[in-house]
C-alpha cells in the first residue's frame, strides 16, 4: 500500500513536470456556463455569457481553497493540480504539523480522521481519540492528529473528501460522510503532501503560494518547538526552495503570527493575510467586538494597518449586506477600504446548492440567494463594488471564468 502510494504521488509529480503544457492549459468545464444560465437576466448575465468563447487565462484574481475540495480531496497533489487547470494563479496549502514537527498541508492537524483513511489502517491506534460509535443519543466520534503521526506514516495516508457520518456504528460508514452535492468520484487517490513538496509543485504548475499557519492542536511549545519556530519555519522553506517573498501570501487568525512575520521577515511580512474572525461589524471606535467574547475588543482596520498590516480576509459575507433589495458593500467592507487594506474573501463555492439561501458563507445576503446564479451576482459585488484583491473557492474555474470575462490580473 505504501509502495503503491508513493508510486503514484512520483507518477503525478512527473507528469506535472515533464509536461509543462499540462499544467498551463486551461480548461473550465460545464460550470460556469451552468451557473450564467441559472442567472435572473439582466446586464451581468448578458456580460458573462458574452465572454462564452473568451480564451481563460490564469489570475491572481482567483485562488484555490485548499486546491479544489468541491470534487477532489483537499490538499491532495490531484486536488491541486484540477485548481490550477482551472486557471487558479493562488494556491493554498495549510500548515500544521507531524509528531516530528515536519510540515504537512492540512487544513486542521486535527482533522486526519475526516481527510484520509487514517482509522482503516493500523495507525488509527495512534490517535488521540479512536473511533467510538454512535449510540443512542450520542454521535460518532474520533479524533486524529497530525502530531499523533511521524511524518513516514502520515505518507501512508490516503486522502478523502473531507466528511464524517456521525451516525456511524463501523469506520466505514464513519469514513463514507460525503455531501450529496459533493462527490467521491474523483477520491479513489489523494496524494498527501508536505508543505516543501506543495512548494515545488506550486512552481510547477507556475502558480503562486499562500501557506495558512493553522493553530496548532497541541499545547505549544511542542517538545520544544514553540509558535514562533512554527511561524518561522513555514517562510523558511520558501526560502529553501528560492522562491521570491512578492509571490508568497503567508496568513494566519492569529495576529501574533502576523505581527511576528512584520518584524522578523519584513519581506514576507508585506503581504502576510490577517484572517479576520470577528463576525459581527461596527463603526465603533474602540474596535469591533469579538462575539465570542464580549468583552474582547480586537484592533480596528485603521489600528490593523498602523501595525504594519497590508491584507485582510474574512468570509465572504462579512463583506456584504442587503439594501434595497440588492447586495451593497458592507460596513465592514468600508472600513477597510478606508484604511487602504487590500482585501480577500473566502470561500465562493463552498455552500453547495444556493436554493436555501446559500447557507454560512452568504447569511449576510441570504434574503437575496436563491439561484446558484447568485453566485456570479455576489463575485460581481465583490470584484466591483467591494473591490477584493482575490476570492478563495472551493471550484476555482468558476472565479477564473469572471475574471477572465471582465479583464482581471
Amino acid at each position: 500500500m505504501n509502495t503503491l502510494h508513493t508510486t503514484t504521488a512520483l507518477s503525478l509529480l512527473t507528469l506535472v513536470i515533464a509536461q509543462p503544457a499540462y499544467a498551463e492549459r486551461i480548461e473550465l468545464g460545464p460550470r460556469p456556463g451552468y451557473l450564467i444560465a441559472t442567472m435572473a437576466d439582466g446586464p451581468l448575465k448578458d456580460t458573462l455569457a458574452g465572454c462564452a468563447d473568451t480564451e481563460p487565462k490564469r489570475t491572481l484574481f482567483s485562488i484555490g481553497h485548499r486546491g479544489a475540495p468541491l470534487q477532489f480531496p483537499e490538499h491532495t497533489v490531484e486536488g491541486y493540480t484540477a485548481a490550477a487547470r482551472m486557471g487558479a494563479g493562488i494556491m493554498e496549502c495549510d500548515v500544521t504539523f507531524t509528531a516530528d514537527k515536519e510540515l504537512v498541508c492540512r487544513h486542521a492537524q486535527n482533522d486526519l480522521h475526516t481527510t484520509t483513511n487514517i482509522l482503516a489502517t493500523e495507525l488509527g491506534e495512534k490517535c488521540t481519540a479512536g473511533f467510538t460509535p454512535a449510540s443512542g443519543d450520542q454521535n460518532a466520534t474520533a479524533e486524529c492528529r497530525a502530531s499523533d503521526i511521524t511524518l513516514a506514516e502520515f505518507r501512508s495516508l490516503n486522502g478523502k473528501m473531507d466528511a464524517a457520518n456521525s451516525a456511524a456504528t463501523t469506520v466505514a460508514e464513519y469514513q463514507n460522510g460525503t455531501a450529496g452535492w459533493r462527490t467521491d468520484l474523483y477520491a479513489t487517490t489523494g496524494t498527501l503532501m508536505t508543505h516543501a513538496e506543495s512548494i515545488e509543485l506550486f512552481k510547477d504548475l507556475g502558480v503562486k503560494f499562500t501557506p495558512e499557519l493553522k493553530s496548532p492542536s497541541v499545547e505549544m511549545p511542542f517538545d520544544g518547538f514553540s509558535q514562533a519556530d512554527y511561524a518561522q519555519k513555514l517562510i523558511d522553506d520558501y526560502k529553501a526552495a528560492d522562491v521570491p517573498a512578492s509571490d508568497v501570501w503567508a496568513q494566519s487568525f492569529d495576529l501574533s503570527d502576523i505581527k511576528y512575520w512584520i518584524e522578523n521577515e519584513p519581506e514576507f511580512g508585506a503581504q502576510a493575510v490577517y484572517l479576520d474572525d470577528r463576525y459581527e461589524a461596527s463603526d465603533d471606535d474602540e474596535g469591533l467586538i469579538d462575539p465570542m467574547d464580549a468583552t474582547t475588543f480586537k484592533p480596528t482596520m485603521q489600528e490593523l494597518a498602523d501595525m504594519g498590516v497590508n491584507y485582510i480576509a474574512p468570509p465572504l459575507w462579512m463583506l456584504v449586506t442587503v439594501e434595497d433589495g440588492k447586495m451593497v458593500p458592507s460596513i465592514y467592507a468600508q472600513e477597510a477600504k478606508a484604511a487602504n487594506l487590500n482585501i480577500i474573501a473566502w470561500s465562493l463555492e463552498r455552500s453547495g446548492p444556493l436554493a436555501d439561501g446559500g447557507g454560512w458563507y452568504f447569511q449576510s445576503v441570504k434574503d437575496v440567494i436563491d439561484t446558484d446564479g447568485d453566485t456570479f451576482e455576489l463575485l460581481d459585488v465583490l470584484a466591483k463594488d467591494v473591490g477584493v484583491s482575490g476570492v478563495f473557492s472551493d471550484w476555482p474555474a468558476t472565479v477564473s471564468y469572471y475574471a477572465s470575462c471582465m479583464g482581471l490580473d
